[in-house]
């Protein structure tokens, strides 16, 4: 009989000076409290350079020949990359309406913009910045000199953006006739950024912790406006206001500063000037009530098409039902119209991927009175209320969809996931494994139903993953 594959190690003694490392040296101090997590992805570092614990990986890195090239290795398992297109609708209607016009007005006599999106994972922040700063220059952009950079630790992060082909995924909350306008089909359900908005963009690896050193390159400095989204939860309180205060620094007189929708700290506005916008908060480090309007000089935002849909009101006014008229025997009702089943799926999409979330929520239940047996519709319900924190109605709904249709992996595979959030680890291991026995009798390269571009070969490895991180340890003998 063959051997059998070893068992997981436990965590090692080497262990806690690792992890401590690490975070030093990234600033990731997500991992604080999430030993499990980092575990799993140290093993995977363990396991590709044959070496038996977290003590001689150490030796590794701190090796003057091949340190710095697993460093780099390493820092691709822990970053964790989430992006999409024109990603948090809000700030990019502040973008459209308010930031941009208001710098572009200002700066009419130099016609120069140069735009910082710090931790940028595969780009699709700083392209869809490419994108809107095309839109409202318009003609006039090529008398303008624009830079956009972004940067990353990641390098395999950087190495896709630089490739600029993005799957449904990342282009989840841009309609069709967006995606032909910016995009160029590269088939197999990829697109890839058009030229034009591709120049005006380029990539560099950073540290966001050398801007605390003085290690940082001189030349990320006087920027016009600095985006630094979802960056900031994964460091120490302490680092994020020394890390904002340092991008504050690296902006123009009267530049602007974005930070993620869950990273607002009560410091940054003692440190810099806070402007409320619709939906979102704008910083700068000049003093000021109010922006100043754009220059009549230069139109800005003409002939445009908003990218993104306003938000909608989670309530609409009720209205009074006109008189109904009393039915005679040859007189029938007309049935009411209901939207196609993928037209009420793209706008309940869209709506989530908005924020709209309660928006998003009574689409569905409006949709599913009329269509119950929509299996689709009861599985974004779920991912919907999910969002909403209602677990215990987001389960009812995943469950739903899996006894309309057995098969539905992304359903079983979701459902897994909130089991395990709610702690629930055998029932959330049978979801998982649900998850994979299904994606296991299709092709590797066959896409899943509703889930994004994601293949049945990925979904296998994700299952994976979240099985060995949910395995409890086995007791030392």
């Amino acid at each position: 009989m063959a051997a059998r594959a070893s068992a997981v190690p436990p965590i090692d003694a080497g262990f806690p000076e690792l992890k401590s490392r690490i975070i030093e040296r990234t600033g990731h101090f997500y991992y604080q409290d999430k030993d499990e997590l980092l575990w799993e992805r140290v093993r995977k570092r363990l396991r590709a350079t044959g070496l038996p614990d977290s003590g001689q990986y150490l030796n590794l890195l701190d090796d003057a020949i091949s340190g710095s090239a697993e460093w780099a290795k390493l820092e691709i398992e822990i970053t964790i990359g989430e992006t999409f297109f024109f990603r948090y609708a809000e700030q990019f209607a502040a973008l459209r309406e308010t930031i941009l016009p208001e710098i572009i007005g200002r700066k009419t006599a130099t016609r120069r913009l140069r735009i910082w999106s710090a931790g940028c994972s595969t780009g699709a922040e700083p392209y869809s910045l490419a994108i809107l700063v095309n839109e409202i220059l318009g003609e006039n952009l090529g008398t303008w000199r624009v830079s956009i950079v972004g940067t990353d630790i990641n390098d395999s992060f950087l190495t896709l953006a630089r490739q600029a082909k993005f799957g449904k995924w990342a282009l989840r909350s841009m309609p069709a006739p967006e995606r032909e306008r910016y995009f160029l089909d590269a088939g197999k359900d990829q697109w890839q950024v058009r030229p034009e908005f591709r120049s005006l963009v380029r990539f560099e690896k950073h540290n966001l912790l050398s801007l605390l050193d003085g290690t940082s390159p001189l030349e990320l400095t006087d920027f016009d406006l600095i985006l630094c989204r979802n960056v900031l939860i994964y460091f120490h309180p302490d680092t994020v206001i020394r890390v904002v205060e340092a991008l504050r620094d690296r902006l123009s007189e009267e530049g602007w500063m974005l930070l993620g929708h869950a990273e607002p700290n009560p410091s940054f506005s003692v440190m810099m000037q806070t402007l409320n916008l619709p939906g979102t908060v704008a910083y700068r480090p000049r003093s000021g009530d109010t922006p100043p309007s754009p220059s009549a000089s230069e139109p800005v935002l003409k002939d445009w098409v908003p990218l993104l849909p306003a938000p909608r009101p989670t309530e609409q006014p009720k209205r009074q039902p006109p008189p109904r008229p009393v039915p005679t025997p040859s007189t029938h009702p007309a049935p009411p119209a209901v939207p196609a089943p993928g037209a009420l799926l793209d706008e309940i999409r869209a709506l989530a991927d908005g924020g709209a979330f309660a928006a998003a929520d009574a689409l569905c239940r409006q949709a599913l009175a009329s269509q119950p047996l929509n299996a689709a519709l009861h599985f974004y319900q779920g991912l919907v209320l999910q969002a909403l924190r209602r677990p215990d109605a987001a389960e009812k709904s995943f469950l739903k969809c899996i006894y309309l249709a057995k098969s539905f992996a992304m359903a079983h595979y979701h459902l897994g996931l909130l089991l395990l959030a709610e702690g629930r680890s055998d029932p959330a291991r049978r979801a998982l494994t649900n998850a994979a026995r299904i994606a296991a009798a299709m092709p590797d390269d066959r896409r899943l139903e509703e889930a994004d571009g994601l293949t049945a070969l990925e979904l296998r490895n994700l299952v994976r993953t979240h099985l060995d991180a949910a395995r409890p340890p086995r007791p030392r003998r």
